[in-house]
């Protein structure tokens, strides 16, 4: 049985019911559910090759699910719904021979938005995002990062209630994704519903107030973040040490050790021989920090995929 917490205490702008899509003999997708509650940032994380970008592509009506219902505000997408909606998908769409400002523009009125407002609008959104200098310039004129941040601008220049970003982060240095990162939490503080999908968790980590973690076309948890975290690992130690820490997994007490290069996250036994494991480690090496912590995300997603049947992998048009 998926464990499933009870965080529904807003009201639910996307609901997802038993969605399933499969290509041949390859299930991509098997009888989702999912509630994102209005007005909340809420992440689907798991692998490559999971399941997540179908389950958006069912959601935007690129693709028809085989079975289920997607409602939006309680109801199935209507007609304007595409224009209620903003999407940035993982792989870029835009026009390479067009300039920023044809681009902006053309999809704008896609969106149904006057000329006027999006004339108006695109040149606060350019110069924030620092593309003001190249707005009569040519797409492919620019960078990876440089049209990332394009993207994101054609996925709010219209205003959406709900906005879709797959991988949003991809090709951006750490300067911009704090600022996209900002971006996002003053658009969910207006009362945006976001719906983010990575396969980074410590981007999920840091940013989703919910989250459902897929894999294999299954979902494995959802639940709002402190509530995941308060229910996994209540026996995890973040660890930094000055050596070589091989020794780490054979110590009695220790379940598991996960080495994030700088530190290392013990998954302990019984919390309670902490003072005992700490003392057997500093025997062996000095140690500058043995802190009982939250579980991270990446840890709880490895111990619930394993034992779902592994992580998956491979190309996502088989079930991303």
């Amino acid at each position: 049985m998926v464990p499933s917490l009870n965080y529904h205490a807003m009201k639910d702008y996307l609901q997802l019911r038993a969605i399933s899509k499969s290509y041949g003999d390859v299930t991509a997708v098997e009888s989702l559910d999912l509630s994102v509650p209005k007005g909340s940032i809420y992440g689907i994380i798991g692998p490559n090759g999971a399941g997540k970008t179908t389950t958006i592509r069912m959601i935007m009506d690129i693709i028809a699910p085989d079975s289920g219902q997607i409602l939006i505000d309680g109801n199935p997408p209507g007609n304007d719904f595409k224009n209620r909606v903003g999407y940035l998908p993982e792989e870029r769409g835009l026009y390479k021979k067009m300039t920023l400002r044809e681009v902006l523009l053309f999809l704008g009125q896609l969106k149904q938005t006057s000329k006027k407002k999006l004339g108006k609008d695109m040149d606060v959104w350019l110069d924030r995002m620092g593309l003001a200098d190249y707005k009569n310039k040519k797409v492919e004129n620019l960078s990876k990062g440089m049209q990332q941040k394009l993207q994101f601008i054609t996925t709010l220049l219209h205003e959406p209630d709900l906005i879709i970003l797959d991988e949003l982060f991809s090709g951006l240095d750490p300067i911009n994704i704090e600022l996209i990162k900002n971006i996002v939490l003053e658009l969910k503080a207006e009362g945006r519903t976001i719906l983010f999908s990575t396969h980074v968790m410590e981007q999920a980590e840091k940013l989703c107030e919910y989250i459902c973690m897929i894999n294999r076309g299954q979902k494995v948890l959802d639940g709002s973040m402190s509530q995941v975290k308060s229910q996994y690992g209540k026996n995890s130690i973040h660890l930094e040490i000055d050596g070589d820490g091989s020794f780490l997994n054979s110590l009695s007490g220790v379940d598991k050790v996960t080495n994030f290069t700088n530190y290392f996250e013990l998954t302990l036994a019984d919390i309670s021989r902490s003072n005992e494991i700490l003392q057997a480690i500093a025997d062996k090496v000095p140690v500058s920090r043995f802190e009982r912590i939250e579980p991270s995300l990446y840890n709880i997603f490895i111990d619930l995929a394993g034992n779902h049947g592994g992580v998956a992998s491979g190309k996502e048009s088989a079930g991303e």
